[in-house]
């Protein structure tokens, strides 16, 4: 029997810089290599097509989430709890965190998200030109960042650990693994505190959280609350972040939305698809899988691109379109399976939230010169009368 070919080569990136022209790359996969290898980080396999990814996110005895789904490293080589645990381990802590994330607690959200939002763009008033990105960082860092009692005067030193992790970690791990470290620092003493003098918050409510007839250790909340916390006060930012950077180069579009907020949010699920913050997350393989006459082996790494699959036309007609009004829009931003989004509720009502805010105020706006739409940098805006 002939062995199986390698695969074709694809130099693929879904980082920093990369992601200016990932999207005309998963045209091509998809095209052309919809399972390559990449050497970058170490070097891995990616999957870019819709039923590849929903069967490998279905099949973790396989694609295991251990040791990270994230690659490169968020700057530790702890686990982050629930995100890098498998089933069946990962279901007592699934079962303890999901009741905290429920539609209808998050529902509970909504009037202080719209506080925040109001407060915030109470700043931009008789401005010309605005630079959003601080009103899409903010917003979700001060909801979130209350909800799991990380102290907002601390606000300015989480921004920086989130820009050192999430995004100096592609130029420079040990930036973001100094970071890491510092964060960890900082639960060590925030959970003490906590374990002290217990508040209405979610650390508090953890602490004191039946995890399979007993409390979570200090370690276990150690590594929950870093993703918490990594992953809280970032990627909502970045769909917000999207949304208004699409709408600011469609009028049109821009018009429909403002004159009728019940439009927003299948715009927000349409932003999710062709936009979202988090383009791909990575497996392990626990053994060797052939998939278009391709061997992949045991121990190598498996990059899934959520944004390939999104954008794949079996799946979605017209896949390169932003229609705002896309029904059914069946995307995969948030994870299929096991390891599901738990914060998906919050994020979809913090997004909704502040573009209702942002348009009810600033129904007429553009941008004021080019910015990509993902990132840290500034998004400027002009405001029209």
């Amino acid at each position: 029997m002939t062995e199986p070919s390698r695969a074709p080569k694809f130099d693929f990136d879904f980082h920093g810089a990369a992601l200016d022209s990932v999207f005309d790359d998963y045209d091509e996969m998809l095209r052309e290599c919809p399972v390559s290898w990449s050497d970058r980080y170490g070097g891995f396999w990616t999957l870019s097509r819709y039923d590849d990814i929903h069967a490998a996110e279905h099949d973790w005895e396989t694609f295991s989430v251990a040791p990270s789904m994230i690659l490169p490293t968020f700057g530790t080589d702890r686990p982050l709890i629930p995100l890098d645990i498998d089933p069946p381990a990962l279901t007592p802590y699934r079962q303890l965190l999901l009741p905290f994330f429920t539609a209808t607690k998050m529902d509970a959200l909504i009037p202080r998200t719209r506080q925040v939002a109001r407060e915030l763009l109470g700043d931009f008033e008789g401005q010309d030109i605005v630079d959003v990105s601080a009103f899409c960082r903010l917003l979700p860092a001060m909801v979130f960042g209350e909800y799991c009692g990380f102290p907002m005067d601390d606000a300015a030193q989480f921004d920086q650990w989130v820009e050192d992790i999430v995004f100096a970690r592609t130029d420079d791990e040990a930036v973001a693994r100094a970071a890491a470290d510092d964060v960890y620092d900082y639960f060590r003493g925030l959970i003490a505190a906590r374990r002290r003098d217990p508040g209405t918050d979610l650390i508090s409510a953890l602490l004191a959280a039946d995890h399979a007839g007993q409390p979570l250790d200090d370690e276990e909340m150690l590594d929950i609350s870093y993703l918490l916390f990594v992953a809280g006060l970032e990627t909502t930012a970045g769909t917000i972040r999207a949304g208004l950077w699409y709408l600011g180069q469609h009028a049109d579009e821009l018009a429909a939305v403002a004159k009728d907020a019940s439009l927003i949010p299948a715009a927000t699920e349409e932003f999710l698809r062709v936009l979202s913050p988090v383009q791909a997350m990575a497996r392990t393989l626990k053994r060797d899988v052939e998939i278009d006459n391709i061997t992949m082996r045991e121990g190598e790494r498996v990059v899934l691109a959520f944004g390939a699959a999104n954008r794949d036309p079996d799946h979605f007609a017209c896949p390169h379109e932003v229609q705002l009004d896309r029904a059914p829009n069946r995307h995969i931003s948030f994870g299929i399976g096991a390891h599901r989004c738990l914060g998906s509720n919050l994020a979809r009502r913090e997004v909704n939230t502040a573009l209702q805010e942002f348009l009810g105020r600033f129904p007429r706006f553009e941008l004021a010169e080019p910015a990509p739409w993902h990132g840290i940098g500034p998004l400027r805006i002009r405001l029209l009368p």
